[in-house]
């Protein structure tokens, strides 16, 4: 049986020349169906390529084979570089507190590449049975002073991931991020009952985790909520106008909603500017002024070339 009507669905899967799209909530499909698609050959994209999170429209719908033809891509809000992925809503940045130890420079620099993506951000800290309730309590205190209401996981038990997993199946399309060995595979498994993808544990050598998830999928958590399962080691590049830098941070951009900066010029980027009146005391205006100094390295280096 086919069918000619037009249907918006989402990429959940790519591989080679074929997608596969799901349609929710759709008249005559039931609650969910998904389909094998390819691009029609008459349809330009302007030479745009289709990621996984793309919203695309099919047609030429056949019920019995699973199979479609997508036909037009539609604006999508976001793209991450790596791993590619559109339309994301949240990013949860995962770090664990020990094995590997926790990194404050590396979790900063995830942090501001995320919200470089202007959407909800979260903190997840894991393996938090490797330290004391003072040192959590700690840890929680540095993070509040950072912006973020840090959730601490225990990866050995449930305690606190049932409400994340609520807290997930009310987003639209999330997106776990952090660098190997901290626990990403081994929380997505839970996330995602029969996915058990493969976990490695950390060399005790270099005291990192080895990459062990290989492709990009989206999973669904409910009626109209997803979450990637992504591969490896993924940060996004980050590559921000200088000028919104100070907006990354909310130890920044807190000051101005209070109306505690008043600068004696507009654009001032805070570091050894004329007239500049920040409080700078937060913990992380160091890890701020490093990375305005780097982007003025790169941005000069870029003009030379």
């Amino acid at each position: 049986m086919k069918t000619n009507d037009k249907h918006l669905g989402l990429v959940t899967k790519k591989f080679n020349d074929f997608f596969l799209v799901d349609l929710k909530n759709q008249e005559n499909f039931g609650d969910s169906e998904r389909f094998l698609c390819k691009v029609r050959k008459s349809i330009n994209f302007k030479d745009q390529l289709i990621y996984v999170g793309d919203k695309v429209v099919i047609d030429n719908i056949d019920l019995k084979s699973k199979r479609a033809v997508i036909t037009s891509l539609k604006k999508r809000k976001n793209l991450l570089a790596r791993p590619s992925v559109a339309n994301i809503s949240n990013i949860y940045i995962i770090f664990s507190v020990e094995e590997p130890e926790l990194n404050l420079s590396q979790l900063n620099r995830f942090l501001i590449s995320a919200e470089s993506m202007e959407v909800s951000v979260s903190l997840v800290l894991t393996k938090c049975d490797l330290i004391s309730n003072k040192r959590r309590s700690f840890l929680l205190d540095k993070f509040s002073e950072w912006g973020y209401q840090a959730i601490t996981l225990n990866l050995q038990k449930t305690d606190n991931f049932k409400n994340l997993l609520t807290e997930l199946r009310q987003k639209e399309c999330s997106i776990i991020m952090g660098p190997s060995g901290v626990g990403k595979t081994t929380l997505l498994n839970m996330i995602i009952p029969g996915l058990q993808n493969s976990t490695a544990p950390v060399s005790n050598k270099i005291k990192r985790g080895k990459n062990t998830t290989r492709n990009v999928e989206l999973f669904s958590l409910s009626n109209q909520s997803y979450i990637v399962d992504t591969p490896g080691f993924n940060m996004q590049p980050l590559d921000v106008d200088i000028r919104l830098l100070p907006n990354l941070y909310s130890e920044i951009y807190q000051q101005v909603i209070d109306g505690r900066i008043k600068c004696k010029f507009r654009n001032c980027l805070h570091v050894n500017d004329e007239g500049c009146n920040l409080d700078k005391s937060f913990e992380r205006y160091p890890f701020y002024k490093e990375m305005i100094e780097s982007s003025k390295s790169h941005y000069y280096q870029n003009q030379e070339d």
